[in-house]
This record gives C-alpha cells, structure tokens and sequence, in this order.
C-alpha cells in the first residue's frame, strides 16, 4: 500500500485542493438558496477517488489500438445520440440526463483526443511533416470537432482543435505545414462565420471585438464580470461581500465566471495566489511528461497541458474581458461533475506514469520539448 502511495505526486495534489477549495469558497459565500456548494463537494469527492484509482492503474493499455479505437467509438456514438435523446439547454444540446445528474460527453471526448494523438504521434512524430500524417491526426480531431460544433458548442470544439494543433507543433510540424495548416483554419473560420455561426455566436465574437457595442445584451455578462473583476482591487472585498455575485448581476457566478466572483472577494493577491497553484500543477505535468518511459507519455503530458491551459485562458480571458464569452469552465474550480472528473482522471493518467518514468529520459521528442519547438 505505501508503496503505491508513493508513485502519487503529492505536490500535484496539494496544488489541487486549494483550487477546489476556493471554488467552494465563492459557491458558499454566493449562494444561499441553492445546493450548488454541497453537490460540488460531491463531485470533488468522486473526483478525487477516480484520481487515486486512475494513479494505479497500469496506464500502458491505453497503447492498445484495439482499446483505443472502441473508447473513440462510443464517445463518438454519445455525441451522435445527444442529437436524438438530449434536451437543449442555454441553446446547446451538450447533456445527458440521467435523473438528477448531468453529464457531459465531450469532456471525455477532449482526453480521448489526447490519448489517441498521443498514440499516433509518438510513432510518427520523425516523418510528422508527411500531408498522410496532417490528414489523418486532424480526422481524429475533425470527427469530435464537427459533432460537438453542431450542438452548438464552439468553445469546445475550438479546445479539440487547439489540442491537435498543440500537439502537432510539439511533434515537429514544419514551417511550411504550419503556414498551411494556419490558412485552412483561416478558410475554415471565414466559412463558418458566413455559413453556419448562429447570431448569438457572432455577437459574442463582435462584443469582445468591442465590448461598449450592447452591454444591455449580448455584452451584458462580458461587462458584469469585468466589473467585479475591476471591484476586487487587491485585496478584495472579503468572502461573501462580492456584491456584484451576490445581487446577481453577475451571471453564472458559480461556473463560467467563478474567477471574477473569486477575484471580487480576493482582490489581486487571491489571482495571484490562484495561478501560482496553477502553476505548481503545470510544472508537476510538465516534469512528469519529460521523465516518460516512451514518446507517448511525453506527449500524454503535453496534450494534458495544452487542454488545462487552454480551459484557463479562455475562462480567465473572458472574464476579463480579453476573450469571447464561451460556456467553458476554469479547471478545478467551476462548478459541475462532468469537467472535474475528466480533469482528475487525466492527471491521475498522468501521475501513474510515474511509476515506469526514467530517471533521465533522452529521447527526441524528450529533447524537443525542453528546448523548444
């Protein structure tokens, strides 16, 4: 038993529980009349036991292709039913039901992506500039990409997409492919927006382009969250004196804009404070990912990291103003199940790698992402 326990990066957890913590903070001190908090402590206690348990298992038969490929499938297949079984909510058809519990598929999804590019790269990551190999990882990426952009969910698509790209990058992309690659996504921008972008999803992006432009409407959230961003100052108002969150001019205080209710009661110490836990996490995947037995773990991590990095920019960005408003959640923090288990899985995917890792790992790809791509 202690011998298991030890193949856990307890720095990593430390890191962890005050982020939960300060989630639960801000849900406590907000919300009186709802049991926002109490589910929460739930989901971080079913979380946590998905981390352990996914720390000791033998991660190597997620290197099976046959695994690999069925796990794709059905994941793929629960995007394809929430079409026919799931009931829109805020617009989205991105939920499962299942009596009082809500649940996300394409969370799982994103960490599907990550082990199935993570397979496929570390095998091809010397010859990664050939276009069969460009084609056939973005058709990994591509399928969940297009099912969950047809829910409606952009912010979730855009985060499949900038995890292949991250990962691509990370596995040699040429200059050349990497010109291309970017004016395809330029095309593919311009025909969505023409084509296929909903009204609301285009007033989002015009809002953030200029933020004054309707904040009766489309610009309203954008606008609350800054402010209470802006009322924290730098040491904030204290826990439960958010008045912006508690007089409920700031909507979905509780998930999509946690940080500015966070932020308005713990000022810019707490932000502070808050990415620095982040960074902890950051630098125990990062150490973990380079000390990989093989490519696959070295490219595990990454995918990881690009995929939490990405959840707290855009999360942050919007919160602040810096980025369009999209449903998606900061890590550890925001309320829901779905997201959090995900996020713990993954890192305890990554924590069991631990046990294989070499003490000094030299591979190439190793050699690639500590100096640089």
């Amino acid at each position: 038993m202690q011998s298991r326990l030890r193949g856990i990066d307890w720095v990593m957890v430390l890191a962890i529980l005050p982020i939960m913590v300060a989630g639960l903070v801000s849900m406590r001190s907000l919300t009186t009349t709802t049991n926002f908090f109490s589910h929460q402590l739930i989901w971080i206690s079913i979380s946590f036991a998905v981390f352990f348990l996914a720390s000791q298992a033998d991660f190597r038969f997620l290197k099976r292709s046959d695994i690999l490929v069925r796990i794709f499938l059905v994941l793929a297949s629960l995007l394809l039913l929430l079409f026919l079984v799931s009931k829109s909510v805020n617009g989205a058809t991105s939920w499962f039901q299942l009596g009082g519990v809500a649940f996300q598929p394409v969370d799982m999804m994103k960490l599907a992506v990550i082990i199935i590019l993570a397979k496929y790269f570390s095998r091809r990551h010397v010859e990664i500039a050939q276009w069969k190999h460009l084609f056939i990882s973005g058709l990994y990426a591509f399928i969940p990409f297009m099912l969950v952009f047809l829910q409606p969910d952009f912010g979730s698509a855009m985060i499949i997409g900038v995890i292949w790209f991250g990962m691509l990058l990370v596995s040699g992309l040429g200059r050349k492919q990497l010109l291309i690659v970017l004016s395809i996504a330029a095309v593919l921008f311009a025909f969505l927006w023409v084509g296929v972008f909903k009204p609301y999803q285009k007033a989002r992006i015009l809002n953030f382009i200029n933020p004054s432009a309707d904040v009766r409407k489309t610009g309203y959230n954008a606008l609350q969250s800054t402010i209470a961003v802006g009322s924290g100052q730098f040491v904030g108002k204290g826990v439960g004196y958010g008045t912006q969150s508690r007089l409920q001019f700031l909507p979905e205080h509780e998930t999509d804009f946690i940080f500015a209710a966070f932020a308005e009661e713990w000022g810019f110490v707490g932000a502070v404070l808050l990415l620095l836990l982040y960074g902890i996490i950051f630098w125990r995947i990062y150490d973990t990912a380079t000390k990989g037995e093989t490519n696959f773990e070295v490219l595990f991590g990454v995918g990881v990291a690009i995929y939490l990095l990405t959840h707290i920019i855009i999360n942050i960005g919007m919160n602040i103003g810096i980025m369009p408003v999209t449903g998606i959640p900061l890590p550890l923090m925001s309320y829901g199940g779905s997201h959090l288990v995900t996020e713990m899985l993954a890192l305890g995917l990554l924590s069991s790698t631990r046990r294989y890792a070499r003490a000094t790992h030299r591979s190439s790809m190793t050699t690639m992402l500590v100096g640089g791509v």
